[in-house]
């Protein structure tokens, strides 16, 4: 009997000796790791590269007919007619940011990208309120087109400058829209070949003298929706990223 209460005792002075030393080892306390919550003015993908998810018809509801998916990439269709009814918008609105994305279209075809777009029933077309980072076959479009309407520009105000070089077309380009309480930039394929200030006198003539003379909410919005131009024809985007300013 004395043996037996010997080990029970020492049992239990092994079982509080691995209580004592347990205690001491601290504790943290749990905390989700850093990267499950993303960094404040980080990089946020547009395009998930399999659904249209974020996205609709601009001023419509329901489900988008005229783009789709193909191989990762985001593909207008070209069903619209014309310049209207076809565009893309997406559902969050955004005032400063860069937009970032790659792009390539087909022989002969138009589209473009544009921000600050504003929805409502008395506006046809995204164009109409959003400034345009033009996109578009330079060489292979079946009219002469003037400057202000080439691949880069800010569609009938700014031109590019001469770092531009534009990949053929049917392959890739990467372009960029920096926009910054009224600073504007365009990139493509990793030069800077355009900047300039929105609102200022010089820009307010641009608007009142050209294309725009007639489109008083043209480029007026500080806040809108990013949109993709469906112009009648195919056009292809994929790795559509933002990051807030």
């Amino acid at each position: 009997m004395k043996q037996q209460l010997k080990k029970l005792g020492l049992v239990l002075a092994a079982a509080g000796l691995v209580c004592v030393q347990t205690s001491a080892i601290p504790v943290k306390d749990h905390k989700p790791a850093k990267q499950a919550t993303p960094a404040k003015g980080g990089w946020v993908n547009l395009f998930d590269g399999k659904t249209l998810k974020g996205w609709h018809g601009f001023n419509k509801k329901g489900p988008v007919k005229n783009w789709t998916i193909i191989d990762g990439a985001l593909v207008c269709l070209g069903a619209a007619q014309g310049d209207t009814g076809g565009d893309i918008v997406t559902d969050k609105a955004y005032t400063n940011f860069e937009l970032s994305w790659e792009w390539k279209i087909d022989k002969g075809s138009n589209s473009g990208v544009m921000y600050h777009v504003v929805e409502d029933p008395k506006y046809h077309a995204s164009y109409e309120t959003g400034p345009e980072y033009q996109i578009i076959d330079d060489a292979g479009w079946p009219e002469k087109l003037e400057d202000w309407q080439k691949t880069g520009c800010d569609y009938a105000m700014y031109l590019p400058n001469a770092s531009k070089k534009v990949a053929p077309v049917g392959t890739w380009n990467t372009s960029k829209i920096v926009f910054n309480n009224g600073h504007v930039e365009h990139w493509l394929n990793g030069k800077k070949i355009i900047a300039f200030e929105a609102w200022t006198d010089d820009w307010k003539k641009k608007k009142t003298e050209g294309k725009w003379k007639d489109y008083p909410d043209y480029g007026t919005a500080k806040t809108g929706l990013i949109a993709l131009q469906d112009h009648g024809h195919k056009a292809y985007f994929r790795s559509i990223k933002i990051k807030e300013l």
